[in-house]
C-alpha cells in the first residue's frame, strides 16, 4: 500500500469502542470502524473527551431486557456505546448553520461517544464555555440535564424552597447540589461518609451521611425531593415532603432482568394520583436550550462537574465496569 493510500484509508477510518454483543464491560473491544459521516442537521465531532453514564451500563448489558426491544433484540443496533461528548467540529453537514469548524462543543448522542469521531444533532450540542475543560464539558450533558429537568422543570423547584437530593454524591447528585444552589434552593445533600465534606465544598448547606442518619424520619421536611437511589419506599419519601412537596424519581427500585425500573415508575405515577403530594418520574430529554443553560452556570462560576477518574480510550472497559458498581464520586471520563 502506497503512503497516500495509506493516508486515504486513515482519514476514513477511526478507533472505537466496540461491544460486539450484550454483557459485561468485559466484551468490549478496542477496533478500527469506518469513520462517520454527517447527515443533514449533523456536525462531525473529534472526540476529546467522552463521560460515562448508567445508560452506557443498561445497553451494554441489555438490562433491563425491555429495552432491547428499542436497542437491538440479540446483540446492540448500534456496536459503539457511548452518550457524553465533548470535542471539535470537524465537518458540517447540510443546513448546518449554528456551528462551524473549530469549535469546541459539548452534548449527548443515542450510542458512538466512545470513538475518535462521531456524528451529533446540532440541537444535541452547545459550546464548551472558556473556564471549563473538554474532560469537564464531557461530564456535563447526562448528569446536567438530568439534575436541571428534574428540579426545575418536573420539580419546579423555585427559590426560597428545601430540597433534598437522595444520593448526592454521584455525576447527577453533585451536578443537583450546585444546580439547587443557583436556583437559590436551601440544599440538603445525603450520601455516604466518604463523601460528607466533597459535598458541603459544593455548597450543599447541610449533608446528611446515610449511614448514621436516617433522612425519612427527622423533623426536617422538603419541598422538593430528588431520588437519585431508589432505596427507600414511597411511604418513606412521602413522609420526608411537605404536604404539598414534590418527590422526583430519577431512580427506581430493584424490578427484575426483565422490567427493571419499569413497574416502580408506574407505581410512583399512581401514587401520585390518589395523594396530596407530587409523585413523578422523571426522563431526561437532551436539549440544545438546556445545554446552553448548563453552559451558562459553568461560565458564571456555579456549576463545574466533579471526576473522580480520568482514563484513555484503550482503558474504557475498565471506566465502564467502575461506573457498573455503584457508588462513584462524581464522573469518570474517557480522554480519548
Amino acid at each position: 500500500m502506497s503512503d497516500a493510500q495509506q493516508s486515504t484509508l486513515e482519514r476514513a477510518t477511526m478507533t472505537a469502542i466496540v461491544a460486539p454483543r450484550y454483557g459485561s464491560s468485559e466484551v468490549l473491544r478496542t477496533q478500527t470502524v469506518p469513520r462517520p459521516v454527517p447527515g443533514d442537521g449533523e456536525v462531525l465531532v473529534r472526540v476529546r473527551a467522552a463521560a460515562v453514564c448508567k445508560g452506557d451500563v443498561h445497553l451494554l448489558t441489555g438490562k433491563p431486557y425491555a429495552i432491547r426491544l428499542g436497542f437491538g433484540l440479540r446483540r446492540p443496533k448500534d456496536p459503539i456505546i457511548g452518550h457524553d461528548l465533548a470535542g471539535e467540529v470537524v465537518e458540517v453537514g447540510a443546513g448546518v448553520v449554528e456551528f462551524h469548524c473549530g469549535e469546541l462543543v459539548f452534548g449527548a448522542v443515542d450510542a458512538g461517544a466512545f470513538a475518535e469521531y462521531v456524528c451529533v444533532p446540532v440541537e444535541r450540542l452547545a459550546r464548551v464555555p472558556e473556564n471549563l475543560t473538554v474532560a469537564e464539558a464531557a461530564a456535563l450533558p447526562d448528569s446536567g440535564l438530568t439534575a436541571l429537568q428534574g428540579l426545575r422543570d418536573v420539580g419546579g423547584l423555585r427559590a426560597g424552597q428545601k430540597v433534598l437530593v437522595n444520593g448526592a454524591s454521584g455525576g447527577v447528585g453533585t451536578g443537583a447540589v450546585q444546580i439547587a444552589k443557583a436556583l437559590g434552593a436551601e440544599v440538603t445533600a445525603v450520601c455516604s461518609t466518604r463523601h460528607v465534606e466533597m459535598l458541603r465544598s459544593l455548597g450543599a448547606d447541610r449533608v446528611i451521611d446515610y449511614t448514621t442518619t436516617d433522612f425519612t424520619r427527622g423533623a426536617d421536611q422538603y419541598d422538593v425531593l430528588l431520588d437519585l437511589v431508589g432505596n427507600r419506599s414511597l411511604t418513606d419519601y412521602r413522609r420526608a415532603l411537605t404536604p404539598k412537596g414534590v418527590f422526583v424519581s430519577s431512580a427506581g427500585a430493584p424490578g427484575g432482568d426483565w422490567f427493571g425500573p419499569v413497574l416502580w415508575v408506574g407505581k410512583v405515577a399512581l401514587t401520585g394520583l390518589v395523594v396530596g403530594q407530587t409523585m413523578r418520574p422523571l426522563l431526561m430529554r437532551p436539549r440544545r436550550a438546556d445545554l446552553e443553560f448548563l453552559a451558562g452556570l459553568a461560565a458564571e462560576g456555579k456549576l463545574r462537574p466533579v471526576i473522580e477518574r480520568r482514563c484513555p480510550l484503550t482503558a474504557a472497559a475498565s471506566a465502564v465496569g467502575h461506573v457498573a458498581e455503584g457508588h462513584a464520586q462524581g464522573k469518570t471520563v474517557i480522554v480519548v
